[in-house]
């Protein structure tokens, strides 16, 4: 058992207790940010005078010969050591000497392991980002391959008005545009520094934070030291973050499955991201989006456990910190495979337009538009609402749709009806005539294409 505070004990920590304690079992993810924060404290030491050069360069080097003897296996993180930072010191120790026992000068874990999260988390944002981005594209070629192709908009699960596809995928665009700008919000607030506030109360040596801040690509030191060992906001925000990407690829998800589905037949899901059943061989079922839907929950109970951890906790550390590593590691772990699991799944993915356009035709989608011909010709709303309530009434029980009905038909409910109803209520029109902003009018839409092509274009990354 490699520990590094043995000093002050006299007796040898109970195995099960080490074992309860160790975090190398999960913290051994945060080896290359150790090594990463290591350097540039090393650096900033030799600068300030702390370290020689001769030991500075000794240090350099053992912990470049560890990270490449790890990566390549000639170097196992074992269950020997409490935690990641215990591994690399007690190596750095063996293959350097004394020099190695001096890279802990003026730092504590506390303000190593918030260094390392800190580091960890800042690049799985970036990650998160990127995929954010591949999927952003991908929705924008299915809108700008779409912009004619009609359906039923939904509310309540009902028939509702005529949309186009593009318009449809407009929605998710927007979402998943928002989830990169909360990205980027996340990333803006955490990008402070911790290193140098020790255990708690700083230290001191005379360290230079704003030089390991800058060599550790962050925009300045943390402001106060107890906050910066005890402060999880940064992954709370970012759990939270992850949470709603989840949710906007879980309704996504159900819509894809909807879709997929024998009654919808809107789309077709490419074999790739399919399976079938082992009893039943006509299935071809929409796992992928089914899974991605059901990991939503896993996501949220990752950011449910850390708010809970940190609820009580009084300044500074406290060991229950320890615990928002496990479900925070799965959780960027998860979000990040299911947005490039969905993104290829929907890149893939066959869109049935005749078979949308009947669906809309079939659903008396059409409705509001009647009830629009009937107001411009006079009609007092409210009426030519209930007018076309009992419309509907009579195509249902004809199994017809309002284009469909003779112009003898529709007079039996209001002599208003002329020839130019059937142009009125046709999809096209019914869809082209809306060309509010952010309508899927004809126009509307082609906007709002230009204003997606524009954001794909300047797409700059987090870094």
């Amino acid at each position: 058992m490699a520990q590094l505070w043995g000093g002050r004990f006299t007796e040898k920590t109970a195995e099960d207790v080490y074992r309860f304690n160790a975090s190398i079992g999960f913290d051994k993810k945060l080896l290359k940010d150790d090594i990463k924060g290591s350097r540039a404290h090393a650096k900033m030491l030799a600068k300030q005078g702390i370290l020689t050069e001769e030991e500075r360069d000794a240090i350099l080097g053992g912990l470049a010969a560890i990270e490449a003897d790890v990566m390549n296996g000639h170097l196992a993180i074992t269950d020997e050591y409490e935690d990641v930072h215990s591994f690399v010191e007690a190596n750095l120790i063996k293959r350097i000497g004394d020099a190695g026992k001096k890279l802990h000068t003026g730092r504590s874990r506390n303000d190593q392991v918030a260094l390392d999260m800190r580091l960890y988390t800042r690049s799985c944002i970036g990650q998160i980002d990127r995929h954010l981005g591949e999927l952003l594209k991908t929705i924008f070629s299915v809108m700008e391959a779409n912009t004619d192709t009609i359906m039923p908009g939904f509310t309540h699960l009902q028939k509702a008005q005529p949309v186009t596809l593009a318009h449809h995928f407009g929605a998710y665009f927007e979402m998943f545009r928002r989830d990169r700008g909360r990205m980027f919000d996340i990333f803006k607030r955490m990008n402070e520094c911790p290193l140098g506030s020790g255990a708690l109360a700083g230290t001191t040596y005379g360290l230079d934070r704003d030089y390991t801040a800058q060599k550790l690509g962050f925009y300045r030191p943390t402001a106060n030291s107890m906050d910066g060992v005890s402060d999880r906001d940064y992954l709370i925000e970012f759990l939270a973050a992850l949470s709603i990407v989840m949710m906007h690829l879980s309704r996504f998800c159900e819509e894809i499955i909807l879709w997929n589905s024998n009654e919808y037949r809107f789309i077709e899901l490419s074999d790739a991201y399919s399976t079938g059943s082992s009893i039943m061989p006509q299935k071809k079922n929409p796992d992928i989006a089914e899974l991605v839907r059901g990991k939503t929950g896993r996501v949220y109970g990752s950011l449910m456990a850390l708010l809970t951890v940190m609820k009580g906790l009084p300044l500074a550390y406290n060991k229950d910190m320890q615990e928002d590593k496990e479900f925070s590691f799965d959780a960027m772990e998860t979000t990040a495979d299911c947005i490039r699991l969905f993104t290829g799944m929907l890149a893939t993915t066959t869109f049935h337009k005749e078979r949308m356009l009947s669906s809309a035709k079939g659903g008396f989608t059409n409705a509001t538009d009647a009830a629009d011909y009937l107001v411009k010709k006079g009609v007092p709303f409210r009426d030519a609402h209930g007018i076309i309530g009992e419309l509907v009434l009579y195509c249902i029980k004809e199994n017809k749709p309002i284009d469909a009905l003779t112009l003898e038909e529709l007079q039996r409910f209001s002599g208003q009806f002329t020839e130019d109803i059937y142009e009125a209520v046709s999809m096209t029109t019914c869809v082209n005539t809306r060309e509010t902003k952010g309508a899927p009018g004809k126009k509307a839409i082609e906007e709002e294409l230009l204003s997606c092509r524009e954001y794909i274009d300047n797409i700059k990354w987090l870094d």
